[in-house]
């Protein structure tokens, strides 16, 4: 193998994934096409099934992301949910990974368990760091989550003129205390 085969499948990859994440995000997971996806990469579909198989596995890959959370146990305690608002509103303002993942949720069963093991994997173990009772975290995770994604949901995806028009300011004055209940309230 030649030094330059690896930096080609690299670049196609990246390509492939990029055109994915675009195209995912504009269409959704139902919509979008291999075909599509190809056609946005400059490449043969049959080279986005070669490197990742499947369109569920294409969005797996895709869609993998890091939710960039701080470390939970280094937040000032009293002022976690309010921190929590304002890296969401920062993280969720122009990935559309994250927009893609969101709307390939709500009707995907691949994308929807993509999204529970994200949250899992990432958001319960920071909780666990500030609340009361760390059984409780799991539960305490969930909440937080739904706060979190109806929040991502109504700004970015939806729209909604009151949530969407809302500051960063006011966003945070608002969801920070519900946060700060889940995160460290009796």
């Amino acid at each position: 193998m030649t030094p330059d085969r690896p930096r080609r499948s690299s670049a196609t990859r990246a390509a492939i994934l990029d055109a994915a994440r675009e195209r995912f995000a504009a269409d959704g997971y139902e919509r979008a096409t291999i075909r599509a996806i190809a056609a946005d990469a400059a490449i043969d579909p049959s080279m986005v099934m070669r490197y990742y198989g499947s369109k569920e596995k294409l969005f797996a890959a895709a869609a993998d992301f890091d939710l960039r959370l701080p470390d939970f146990a280094e937040l000032r305690r009293e002022h976690a949910g309010e921190l929590l608002v304002r890296h969401v509103l920062n993280r969720w303002s122009d990935d559309e990974t994250l927009f893609a993942l969101l709307r390939a949720g709500v009707t995907n069963p691949a994308a929807a368990e993509r999204m529970r093991t994200i949250f899992a994997a990432q958001l319960g173990p920071q909780v666990a760091k500030v609340c009361p009772d760390p059984a409780e975290a799991p539960l305490r995770a969930g909440l937080i989550s739904t706060q979190v994604l109806g929040l991502a949901l109504c700004r970015f995806v939806l729209k909604l003129p009151p949530v969407a028009d809302l500051t960063g300011d006011e966003a945070v004055r608002w969801l920070g205390p519900t946060l700060q209940r889940y995160l460290t309230g009796s």
